[in-house]
């Protein structure tokens, strides 16, 4: 029997692909195999020595201490993809809204007073002072071509813009998810240059924290609108503000308030929806589910943030996983561990990503639990386990 803790509401459909007669599932669960979470912050918990795998029902894991969980051979798992569509509906409801401006103009229509002929001759003497655009023919830059981001430019040149992209992680799966009008970008910097939209899908790292300065500002065009549905710091607020106030900026649209942002002119605040969907919650907490489920019950690793991707059909009763440093020579100490053992290897598949490695050992007998503590002791080995 697993045991799953769970410590957010995890939306049902997700939680029933845990069977009960397999799985006990519980927000006050102690000694967990697992745990399932959404935004709760784990940086400050400590983490239970039975702990094998955490799953985040989500796509970002900033709210997980990655880095601590690989060093102890746990896998993180999230669902990536699962809530394109509600972002990038998001981002669509975004442009609009700036574009056409659809809250002033809202404000504008419900301070009105008088009689309805009143009212009607305001709206006609008010309305030229929202005069917006059209988005066919504008360029959008889209920045992360992940699922989400895949799915929002291909949403652009549906809607007849003209799509630039930039992904220097875009891999050959992904390139094939993408319309062949999606024009490449070399760098962040040459995508900027030619939007008159551009949107963020990408984590938030060292890398990308304030992707957009004061100094890139700059160099993009007069008039440009901004989306950031994807993470806080990816954009300094500070500059944007300062470049809305120069007129070089015509509006941004962002999922993160602040008191800089909440109540600023050309500035559309909303309260974290990006994802805020029942389809999403429950598309989600599904992939996450089974993720979790596959791991404990066979060991498999799919969409791990911090450990490869490692399936393989199980032809034998007996199966035996370990999460290694990526060092040489490290299946042949497996190997040669189970070979003194007289235990026959059936198959064996080993990845690595980075300085971090996984294996998958299926054999013809049991693997007697002091041969485990062996493997377990290995130089490198971070967590052996017999399945």
């Amino acid at each position: 029997m697993h045991k799953i803790l769970t410590l957010n509401n995890i939306s049902p459909l997700g939680l029933a692909r845990l069977p009960r007669e397999e799985f006990q599932v519980s927000a006050d669960m102690k000694e967990p195999d697992g745990i399932l979470l959404r935004s709760f912050k784990m940086h400050d918990m400590e983490i239970p020595k039975s702990l094998k795998a955490v799953g985040r029902a989500g796509a970002g894991v900033n709210n997980i201490p990655v880095e601590k969980l690989t060093k102890l051979g746990i896998p993180v798992f999230n669902a990536p993809g699962a809530n394109a569509n509600a972002v990038k509906e998001l981002v669509l409801a975004g442009m609009l809204l700036a574009c056409r401006h659809i809250p002033a103009s809202w404000e504008f229509a419900r301070g009105l007073s008088g009689s309805d002929p009143e009212i009607s001759k305001a709206v006609e003497a008010g309305k030229k002072n929202f005069a917006g655009f059209e988005l066919p023919g504008r360029t959008l830059a889209v920045i992360g071509l992940g699922a989400i981001g895949r799915n929002v430019a291909n949403m652009g040149i549906a809607l007849g813009m003209k799509v630039v992209g930039f992904d220097p992680g875009l891999t050959v799966e992904g390139a094939w998810q993408l319309s062949a009008d999606v024009k490449k970008a070399n760098s962040v910097d040459e995508a900027l240059r030619v939007a008159d939209f551009v949107t963020f899908h990408v984590p938030l790292v060292d890398a990308t924290k304030n992707l957009i300065n004061a100094e890139r500002l700059k160099a993009m065009k007069d008039g440009v609108i901004i989306l950031n549905f994807a993470r806080e710091g990816i954009v300094d607020d500070a500059a944007v503000s300062a470049a809305i106030k120069a007129g070089k900026v015509y509006g941004y649209v962002c999922d993160f308030p602040s008191n800089l942002l909440k109540n600023h002119e050309h500035v559309i605040t909303l309260p974290h929806l990006g994802a805020s969907t029942a389809e999403a919650e429950d598309n989600c907490a599904i992939m996450v589910a089974e993720q979790v489920k596959d791991f404990l019950q066979n060991g498999n690793i799919r969409n791990s943030v911090n450990y490869p991707d490692v399936v393989m059909a199980r032809e034998t009763a007996y199966r035996l996983v370990a999460a290694n440093a990526n060092m040489p020579n490290m299946l042949g100490l497996i190997s040669e561990t189970l070979g003194n053992a007289k235990l026959n290897i059936h198959d064996m598949v080993n990845r690595s990503r980075g300085d971090y490695a996984y294996t998958v050992v299926d054999l013809d007998s049991p693997v007697p639990e002091d041969v485990r503590q062996k493997i377990a002791g290995i130089n490198g080995v971070l967590m052996a386990r017999i399945i």
